[in-house]
């Protein structure tokens, strides 16, 4: 493997590794802050996460540890307002739904960015893949869906969070790449409109679903302590989750954010003491099965793909296994020649008037 692939290799994985690392301690802060405080103002925690995170990249700017590269405006704010409405339908979904219902809904996002990948980038999955995510999801469902109760508003709230997640991942990987910035100066240009996005929709959203204002709550010195961990958390979230889209793929993503549930879970049972039974770890077990599986078939089929295409053609892919040594070419089928034109995908204004 040559020294450009090393270097890849050891991003991807870093990347992966900030990215769990991040999440669950995310997710322990504030489950502290919720649970334990009774701060249930998720929304409106997110926008500030959001405006802390645009912070500290402006200040990373100033000091010049990236560049900023301007491009179509129009293709950031409709992408960081899109980003903004999924964080929004999803908490809403949680709201309307029971928590079984709702860890279905994440489920689904899986498979969802598979049909629109396959339907508008046609990009291929091979039924190793498909079969790997197919236990995965099974894993993860054993471990985490409990009860299922259904309901209309609750149903389509569901079905246009997955929709609005799965277009906002894609997009994130697709505008990375058509436009040729980095992780960060896209999550530096987009965080100001997903930010605003949920501070104005966050206040109404919270006060809806939990019938508390969040600007009356009662901020003791250790709520704002664990919201500012929260917040300074979120940065190295927003970032990896950025990164990790942009290395791998949209669906990688997904696998590596049912690691963490499982995670999660395990923690949760570890240090706080949640309760845990022959299920969770029956499922848990499974989907690191899936994820074991995910990982070596994305390794084996880009292995085979090296084999068949050039080094520069193999470094352009746009995919890549959850542990791999070079970009996996096994969701996009094929190789991507030099002159082949540029797939845009339709919600892009720019390309899309030419």
């Amino acid at each position: 493997m040559g020294v450009g692939g090393e270097k890849f290799q050891l991003g991807t994985v870093g990347a992966l590794s900030l990215s769990v690392v991040s999440s669950v301690s995310i997710v322990i802060c504030n489950k502290a802050l919720m649970s334990s405080l009774g701060f249930n103002f998720a929304t409106t925690l997110t926008s500030w996460h959001l405006l802390v995170t645009f912070c500290s990249l402006h200040v990373a700017l100033w000091m010049k540890f990236f560049e900023h590269k301007p491009f179509d405006s129009r293709t950031v704010m409709g992408f960081g307002v899109l980003n903004g409405i999924s964080i929004g339908l999803l908490n809403l979904s949680l709201g309307f739904n029971s928590v079984g219902f709702y860890q279905m809904t994440k489920l689904a996002i899986i498979p969802c960015t598979v049909i629109l990948e396959t339907l508008f980038f046609r990009k291929k999955f091979s039924r190793s893949i498909q079969m790997s995510l197919s236990v995965l999801l099974l894993g993860v469902g054993v471990a985490t869906v409990t009860d299922l109760q259904l309901n209309a508003v609750g149903s389509i709230l569901s079905l246009l969070a997955i929709i609005t997640t799965c277009i906002a991942q894609i997009m994130t990987n697709t505008i990375q790449k058509k436009f040729k910035v980095s992780s960060t100066q896209l999550l530096y240009q987009s965080c100001p409109y997903q930010s605003l996005t949920l501070f104005l929709i966050g206040p109404f959203l919270d006060g809806f679903l939990t019938n508390q204002n969040v600007f009356a709550f009662n901020y003791t010195s250790q709520v704002v302590f664990f919201i500012v961990l929260s917040c300074l958390i979120s940065v190295s979230v927003n970032f990896s989750t950025f990164l990790v889209i942009g290395k791998t793929s949209p669906v990688t993503y997904q696998v590596l954010g049912h690691l963490k549930t499982c995670l999660v879970l395990t923690f949760g049972y570890v240090l706080l003491h949640d309760p845990f039974s022959w299920r969770n770890i029956l499922g848990i077990l499974i989907a690191v099965v899936g994820m074991v599986l995910y990982s070596y078939f994305c390794t084996v089929e880009t292995q085979q793909k090296n084999t068949e295409v050039s080094p520069q053609q193999v470094k352009e892919s746009e995919a890549a296994p959850l542990i791999s040594d070079s970009l996996s070419k096994v969701e996009n089928g094929g190789g991507v020649v030099d002159d082949e034109p540029l797939k845009v995908p339709m919600w892009s204004s720019k390309y899309s008037r030419e």
